[in-house]
């Protein structure tokens, strides 16, 4: 007969995640709210993530309708167009150009038309974005935004997820919001992108990407929101502190953006086209359509260094 295990078990003394009432809020503390007389807004969720209508990518955007989207992106942090047919990529550099200068990925094959990245999964090249993180947050201005167009989707699944990290620093513990107030975190390209290069290659790109630093916790550059910044494949480590509580702080940081209440998810068509703020959320490329064939054409928006 089994002899009763008598060794005292670990106990969690409260949840990872709490579970109740989160304050879910679209914008700022104190931010006025938006008018749009142009764009036709429909929320996906009622803080993160938007549908707009009324607006023609193809044609040139006039002075009302730059400022309309500036603001919905502010406010939603991730917006949605259908149906955007004929978009060229000279067109998809204008819309970016909306919000600054195209930053080409030093990883991603040379693009035929200078800052558009095509991204092509199918049975030989398989998604491995489907990790929750900040695009080019290893670099010392990481990337503003992302404008992202699905040219070929799979019949069902491929769906992009995104994650509001203002939310998710807001419904921090006053305690940990303490803990973390005035820490930098590393972040390095590394352990994920040199993960399948060779020494050789990992040295050819080190000198021109050093590991850099930022805040744990940062201000928007735009909307001055406090926002949750730090991710699973870039950041390393959190300087000044052990390598035990360094594990075990980064684990509860990151786990922040997998609660559903801050997401959104995004059901890709042809044409269809996501603008996301890079430094307000994290996002997830759900890879569930293996080995049907997805391709979607990027861009990404150069940024500035966080405080």
């Amino acid at each position: 007969m089994a002899t009763p295990v008598t060794q005292p078990q670990p106990v969690l003394d409260k949840p990872l995640l709490h579970y109740g009432r989160r304050t879910l809020e679209r914008t700022a503390p104190g931010a006025a709210a938006a008018e749009y007389r142009i764009l036709d807004i429909s929320p996906l969720t009622p803080h993160i993530g938007a549908e707009i209508a009324g607006v023609d990518l193809t044609q040139p955007l006039d002075a009302a309708v730059v400022t309309e989207l500036r603001q919905a992106l502010l406010e939603w942090k991730v917006i949605f167009f259908r149906d955007q047919h004929g978009v060229t990529p000279e067109h998809h550099l204008a819309l970016a150009g909306v919000w600054g200068s195209p930053e080409p990925n030093p990883f991603f094959p040379a693009a035929a038309t200078a800052g558009v990245s095509r991204l092509a999964k199918d049975a030989m090249a398989v998604g491995n974005e489907n990790i929750w993180h900040s695009d080019h947050s290893f670099m010392a201005a990481p990337a503003l935004g992302s404008v992202l167009r699905a040219v070929e989707v799979p019949p069902a699944g491929g769906d992009t997820m995104w994650a509001d990290m203002g939310a998710a620093y807001d419904n921090l513990s006053p305690e940990l919001k303490d803990r973390i107030e005035g820490l930098t975190a590393v972040h390095d390209w590394v352990p994920s992108w040199g993960s399948t290069m060779t020494d050789e290659q990992i040295a050819g790109f080190r000198e021109s990407l050093p590991p850099v630093e930022h805040p744990v916790v940062v201000r928007h550059p735009r909307s001055g929101r406090k926002v949750l910044y730090v991710n699973e494949p870039f950041t390393t480590r959190i300087v000044g502190l052990g390598d035990e509580e360094n594990r075990e702080l980064l684990d509860e940081l990151v786990l922040q953006s997998r609660v559903p209440e801050y997401q959104v998810r995004f059901r890709w068509q042809p044409d269809s086209i996501a603008i996301w703020d890079n430094i307000a959320v994290q996002h997830y490329a759900i890879n569930d359509y293996y080995p049907q064939r997805r391709v979607m054409e990027r861009i990404a928006i150069a940024g500035v260094p966080l405080s």
